[in-house]
Order: structure tokens, then C-alpha cells, then sequence
């Protein structure tokens, strides 16, 4: 029967519709059955009656290409909708006509309202406001009204239902606040709430409202404080009975609630918090509370520093000796707030020792600082800051050698390494743990202080595929010290990501190798050790394994050729790649071997020997060095040929080969002649042995009367006995003249200066004859010089 007449009253509309379009009212009209909010999830259809003589069709939201409608009549269509997630719009169009269309929501009933609360906010002492909050459920994706009812008991008198507006329509959570007298003692609340698709209530709340009377929230002032306590003045604006003051150190997260504050004070009144720590930076809040009801909101947090107070705490000191032996560093850590108790301005380091003693003074952004090398020293550190210095922290560098600790092993652990020993057998005073990168101690030092019942600790502050290694030091006393060391160890590991940079420097049949460690963001870890690959022209190849700690290494006994050599670095976790290819060669040994140089070296020195046993062999040496020997020339002029040529003066003998017939008489010609003196015991006469090139043609009889100073070039030294005359090496007679007497013409002269630097050795020819010279050669004539020698030479 329902749905006869709902179908019966859609055939009336769309009859009367039809005759309005008709007569050009409108050119379309558009309707729903399940109307313009549904049920997300629904099915409904939607209709389009249109003008008499059009024929439209429908669309979706914003697409362009019609939806597949039905006809219901000759001017209605209509559109099955099915499962309806979301808005949608729905439009017909029938050119030239306007579209028309509708909105379509879906969305979902209201929830019944929950968590109703309500609080009563005294502001002034006359009179408060009641605010009501509740929580709407989910999300309806329609629009819904809410609505919060009251009503008020004061005494016996009832007042109400009052309705309220609703704050917060589009947010979860909505409120209602309303104002009420200090005589309404009881207060009874409840919310409707509705939309499209129903309305719902939620069950009624009583409320006492001495059990949610609340003050104001608190106003704090700025704090006034010293080094350990702050005063802080509170503002409130009713007179309450209870006051809470929380504070906390901004580093942290937790509050503190001072002891004393959870009493009755009077509305304003100033508040004194103690028990802080100097220099710090504190975070204060305030909340208040009635006899009876709830602690009012809390205020807004203030902050405030405290003052600075002299350092009460020595600092952490540490040291290690340099890689040099020459200097050591001295360390300590930053003195934290709890340390310096105020900003630390600066260090004081002093050592003082036999032969040492350095104070200075270091800039507060400084950990370390280097003096020189002391064996028996006191180190002390103390620390400033405006208030005065921290207690002196005093170790001295002098050590007596303890027995060490047994078992110490490093184990490696997920971004963690462990470091465990066995306790010794004499109880200690305290453990010093230290560790640092390989190869970075110096600059990354850290250490730790241990009791002296633990036998062991976690490090956690280190870096993932960083090598380190440290030591374990156990204190007996203050100079009794044992250090024990742990091997290298990785929190996590894998294979180096390249291979090293390699030089080569060859000699002979041996190369040298050297190379740079990896950088440490290169390692993957602790290397383990370095491999050596070398292959020669022929395709033969070997590998060398060397030791992590190396940097060098030697390769000898090479065959000649060409080698390719590389290098790999090794970690726990494998192999890495290999590092960039070099090529070197090793060339054939052309050079004697030393043992054959030594054979014909002593060959040649007893050949020499031999040599010297001939008696012929040592005069042609002795007459050589003689010649070099210039302080054991003697003086010519003692010699038996000076005096023999000053019996006959005035005329020489000159004995020429009898084959050299050439020359006339009367040619002049330059006469070269070697000169030397000859010694035999037949005849004191001196002959000259000379050479002639050439020699003019003269008979055996010619006798030569030079008028002319004949110059012939020797060494001369002065010396007391003919005896010690020796034959000149490098004698050279300039020219003698065939003419007879006469006086030397410019041409003479000029031919004289030509060969003036001709200079050769004596020798005896056996072809020559010997050539005797007569007449007058004196010593007036002759002038001997040496100096010629050493100019041609």
C-alpha cells in the first residue's frame, strides 16, 4: 500500500512538473528519493524531468560524457545510484536550456554524546562560570546540531531546562560554558545532538559544585634567586587555600614539586624555592586549589638562572706520553654544571719536577696541553670561573711497575665494544679505562674511571667501522701502576672500500714498496693485514702477505722483466678491492761482477811490479818523475857540457846526415833541434843529439859563428854540484842560424816568435849520426827556462 502511493505520488509531481516546463517556466527539474543527505552505503535513484520538446541527459560530478540513464517518460529520465561512499553532484542538461542538479551527501548518524564533564571556574569571589565539554564520536560528514541542557537547584528552588550554545561544531570535542551564582549548590546536565539522519541524547549528569570548583590559574612573577635558591611571587585573584610550585633544570624532563608548597597561604604572597643547584638555568610552574574541588590549570613556566658559586669539584685529569718521547700531553674533561657550578673562564696547569717546572694558564675551549717529558713530575689542574678556582686534582708522572692484569679481552657488539679482565690478586685502589682510534691517541683520547669491584665496562660512545685500541690501568696506590693493553677492536666491521696507494722504488734486482694507511672512513674496520700482488710480463704471478702494522716492503732476487704490481687491504669481514696498478722494470745486470773487477785489478798491480824489475823501466820512470821533482833540478851551469863548451869558444862542430844534400849553402832556413846531454866515460867531450826538420845541406866542416843569442828553454834550479844535473824533459832550441855571423833580421824575429811555443821530448833516434856542434857556446849564450814546459802543457 506504501509503495502505491509513493508511486502514484511521483506520477502527480512529474505530471505537474510536465505542465510547468510545458508552458517554459523552467527548463528542468531535479529530485531524489532518498533525498540530499543519505546513509553512506545507500542506493536511490535520482531524476531529471525536462521542457516538453527537450530530450536531456545526465552527468556526474565533473565528468563531460553523459551517464547510461533511463527513461521513466517522454520528459523524465532517471539514474540508479548504488553504494554511495561520498559527495557527489548530479546534473541534466538539455541544450539550449539551463542544467539544474543537487548535491548529494553521505555520511552517518550522530553517536550518542560522550565524557561529559563540567567544572566550575571561580573568577572572582561573587560569582563563576560552569563549562561543560563532551566528545561528539566519530566524524558524521554531515552537518549536525548540539545543544546542551541545564538545569540549576539553589536550595529548594529548581531552575531550568536552560538551553546553551555549543562551541567547537566542526572540531570532536565540543563545549558549553554558562555562568552561575554562588548560591546554586547542585547542577543537573545533558546533550542533544542531530542531523539529517536522526538525533540522539545523552544520559543526565549531577554535579555538586563544591566537588568542581576550581580557581583561576596562578600568575607567576620573575624569580629573584641567588646560587641555590630563588624567590618567586604569586598572583592569584581569589583567596585560595592551597599553592603547588613545580621546577626542574631545563635539561631535563622530569618536574620537581618543592615540599612546602602543598599549603594554605593567603592570595598573594612571595615563595622561596631552595635546594637548587648553582648555575643552573631552572623552569618554574604554579597551580592552586580551594578546601574542596580541583587544582586550577597550571601556569605558563617561567625561567630563571642561578648564580655562579666557586668550583667545589676537582677535575677529571688524565695523561699520556707523546709518540716522540720528547713531550707528553696533559688531558682533562669538561667540568660539567655539576664540576664548575658556574661558566668556567679558563685552566690552570702546572708541573713541577727536578728539573721542570711550567704554569700556564689555558683558554676554557682547551681539554689538553703539552709540556715536555718528565719522568718524576706533579701534574695539577684546577679550573676557574668568576667565584675562584675548583679544588686542585694532583698525579704525579713518576710509576712504579705493578704486576699487570691477566685475561683483558675486547669483544665487538652491536654499535658497543666490551672490555673484561680478570680481578688481580691484590685488591686495587681503583681501574682507569682508555681508548682512542688507532692512530689518533693524541688527538682522541678518552677515558673512564672504574671502581674498584667491577672487572669490566661497555663503551658506548664510539663509532661505527672505527678501529680502536686502548689500555687497562690498575691503581695500588698512587705511583704503583700496571698497564695492560686490548687488542684492536671494531664496534662493526666489513671489507675496506679501496685499495692502498702504492710508490715503488727499485735497485738492481730488488723493488721497495711503500704505502699510506687507508683513510679511516675507508677501513671498514681494524685492518687485519696488507696482500701484495705482482705479476710479470709472462703472466707469472705471487702474492706477499705483510703485517697490518707495516708500511714498507721489500721484494729481491727479481728476475729481470716487467712487473704490475697492487695492493689489498684485509679487515675481519675479507678482502678488499685492489688499489690502483703500477708497472716497474728490472733490467739486465751490465755492470762486472765485483769479483772480476777485483782479479784483473790485482792483475794489472802485479803486471806493474813486474815492470819495475827492469832496469831500464825504472830509469824511463825515474827520469820522468825527476822532471815533475822541481826543487831537485840543479844549476846547468855546473854541469861537465857548460864546462867543456868553454874550452872552445867561439866555434861549434855540427855533424849533419850525409844523404841531406838539398839545401844550398846560402838558404836560410829555421833549424829545429832536440838538445840533450849525453854522459859517457870514454869522453869528456859533450855531444848533442838533435833532429832536424829540415836540415839544410852543409859539408861536415861548416863552422857556424853566431853572433846572435841563442835562447834554448830548460828547467834550472841553483845547485852546488854537476852531479846532480839531469837531463831536461821538454828541452827546445828556438832556431840556430847556418849563416855564420851576422846580425838577425825582423824576419829572424818573426819566425822566432812562430814557434817559440814548440816544445817536444828528447829521444834517441838510431838513424840519426850525432851531431856535434863547436865553437863558442857559452853560458852568456845560453839561457835555460822551465817555464815553457808547464805553458804547453
Amino acid at each position: 500500500m506504501a509503495t502505491m502511493f509513493l508511486t502514484w505520488s511521483i506520477v502527480i509531481a512529474v505530471t505537474v512538473l510536465a505542465v510547468q516546463l510545458c508552458v517554459g517556466e523552467t527548463s528542468c527539474f531535479f529530485w531524489s528519493t532518498a533525498g540530499y543527505e543519505v546513509h553512506i552505503g545507500s542506493s536511490f535513484e535520482v531524476y531529471c524531468t525536462f521542457n516538453c520538446k527537450c530530450k536531456g541527459s545526465m552527468y556526474r560530478d565533473n565528468n563531460i560524457t553523459p551517464e547510461r540513464h533511463k527513461e521513466w517518460n517522454t520528459t523524465t529520465i532517471y539514474l540508479s545510484v548504488t553504494n554511495i561512499t561520498e559527495k557527489r553532484t548530479y546534473s541534466c542538461r538539455c541544450p539550449p536550456g539551463d542544467p539544474c542538479g543537487k548535491d548529494i551527501s553521505a555520511g552517518y548518524p550522530l553517536d550518542p554524546p560522550k565524557n561529559v564533564s563540567c567544572i566550575y571556574k571561580i573568577l572572582k569571589n561573587e560569582s563563576g562560570v560552569v563549562v561543560c565539554t563532551w566528545n561528539r564520536g566519530r566524524d558524521t560528514y554531515l552537518l549536525n546540531n548540539s545543544a546542551l541542557w541545564v538545569r540549576t537547584v539553589s536550595g529548594n528552588h529548581t531552575e531550568g531546562p536552560v538551553l546553551f550554545n555549543v562551541i567547537g561544531k566542526g572540531t570532536k570535542s565540543l563545549s558549553a560554558s554558562f555562568s552561575v551564582t554562588r548560591s546554586v549548590q547542585l547542577i543537573s546536565v545533558w546533550v542533544q545532538a542531530q542531523n539529517s539522519l536522526g538525533s540522539v541524547e545523552s544520559p543526565i549528569i549531577n554535579y555538586t559544585l563544591s566537588d568542581i570548583v576550581m580557581p583561576s590559574t596562578p600568575v607567576l612573577g620573575q624569580p629573584e634567586c641567588s646560587s641555590r635558591k630563588c624567590i618567586i611571587k604569586v598572583e592569584q585573584s581569589v583567596r585560595i587555600q592551597h599553592l603547588q610550585i613545580q621546577y626542574r633544570d631545563e635539561r631535563q624532563q622530569q618536574w620537581a614539586t618543592y615540599a612546602d608548597s602543598v599549603l594554605q597561604r593567603n592570595s598573594s604572597q612571595a615563595w622561596s624555592i631552595s635546594s637548587l643547584e648553582p648555575y643552573r638555568l631552572y623552569q618554574f610552574r604554579a597551580r592552586s586549589k580551594f578546601s574542596t574541588g580541583l587544582w586550577s590549570q597550571w601556569s605558563s613556566n617561567i625561567s630563571s638562572w642561578t648564580q655562579e658559586e666557586a668550583p667545589t669539584l676537582a677535575l677529571d685529569v688524565w695523561f699520556a706520553p707523546a709518540s716522540d718521547s720528547k713531550s707528553m700531553r696533559i688531558y682533562w674533561k669538561e667540568a660539567n654544571m655539576t664540576v664548575s657550578s658556574g661558566r668556567i673562564s679558563e685552566y690552570t696547569v702546572r708541573v713541577f719536577g727536578t728539573n721542570l717546572s711550567v704554569i700556564a694558564n689555558v683558554s676554557a675551549d682547551v681539554r689538553n696541553y703539552s709540556v715536555p717529558l718528565c719522568a718524576d713530575c706533579e701534574v695539577t689542574v684546577w679550573a676557574r670561573n668568576s667565584k675562584g678556582l675548583s679544588p686542585p686534582n694532583t698525579m704525579t708522572t713518576l710509576r712504579t711497575k705493578a704486576k699487570h692484569l691477566r685475561d683483558v679481552q675486547a669483544t665487538s657488539g652491536h654499535n658497543n665494544i666490551t672490555i673484561s679482565w680478570r680481578k688481580p690478586e691484590t685488591a686495587p685502589a681503583m681501574y682507569l679505562l682508555e681508548w682512542y682510534p688507532v692512530g689518533h691517541m693524541l688527538e682522541e683520547l678518552r677515558w673512564v674511571r672504574l671502581d674498584k669491584n667491577v672487572n669490566g665496562a661497555v663503551l658506548t660512545d664510539i663509532k661505527p667501522f672505527e678501529c680502536y685500541e686502548g689500555a687497562v690501568y690498575v691503581f695500588y696506590n698512587e705511583s704503583s701502576v700496571s698497564r695492560t693493553g686490548f687488542k684492536r677492536v671494531a664496534a662493526l666491521e666489513s671489507v675496506p672500500k679501496i685499495g692502498p696507494s702504492v710508490q715503488e722504488k727499485v735497485e738492481a734486482k730488488k723493488v721497495t714498496i711503500t704505502w699510506t694507511k687507508l683513510p679511516r672512513g675507508q677501513r671498514g674496520g681494524c685492518i687485519t693485514n696488507y696482500t701484495i700482488y705482482l705479476e710479470n710480463n709472462s703472466g707469472q704471478s705471487k702474492e706477499y702477505s705483510v703485517q697490518a702494522s707495516e708500511s714498507t716492503y721489500v721484494i729481491q732476487d727479481l728476475p729481470p722483466a716487467v712487473y704490475n704490481l697492487r695492493m689489498s687491504a684485509s679487515t675481519a669481514k675479507g678482502k678488499g678491492p685492489r688499489g690502483q696498478q703500477i708497472k716497474f722494470f728490472i733490467e739486465e745486470d751490465t755492470q762486472l761482477p765485483f769479483a772480476l773487477v777485483c782479479v784483473v785489478a790485482a792483475l794489472m798491480v802485479l803486471f806493474l811490479m813486474c815492470l819495475c824489475q827492469s832496469s831500464v823501466i825504472k830509469q824511463r820512470f825515474w827520469e820522468f818523475f825527476q822532471c815533475l821533482m822541481l826543487d831537485v833540478v840543479p844549476d846547468p851551469a855546473n854541469s861537465k857540457w857548460a864546462k867543456e863548451c868553454t874550452k872552445d869558444k867561439g866555434k861549434m862542430n855540427l855533424q849533419l846526415p850525409s844523404g841531406n844534400s838539398t839545401l844550398t849553402e846560402k838558404e836560410e832556413e829555421t833549424i829545429l833541434v832536440d838538445v840533450e846531454e849525453l854522459f859517457k866515460k870514454s869522453s869528456d867531450t859533450p855531444t848533442v843529439s838533435s833532429q832536424l826538420l829540415p836540415l839544410p845541406s852543409l859539408s861536415p866542416e861548416t863552422e857556424l859563428y853566431p853572433t846572435l843569442t841563442t835562447y834554448i828553454k830548460s828547467f834550472s834550479h841553483d845547485s852546488d854540484s854537476s852531479d846532480h844535473t839531469q837531463t831536461s824533459l821538454d828541452t827546445t832550441v828556438d832556431y840556430i842560424s847556418s849563416n855564420g855571423p851576422g846580425i838577425m833580421d825582423d824576419e829572424d824575429q818573426e819566425e822566432e816568435e812562430e814557434f817559440a811555443d814548440l816544445h817536444f821530448f828528447p829521444s834517441h833516434n838510431i838513424f840519426m849520426e850525432t851531431l856535434e856542434f863547436g865553437g863558442k857556446l857559452t853560458l852568456d849564450a845560453v839561457k835555460i827556462d822551465c817555464s815553457g814546459f808547464f805553458e804547453s802543457a
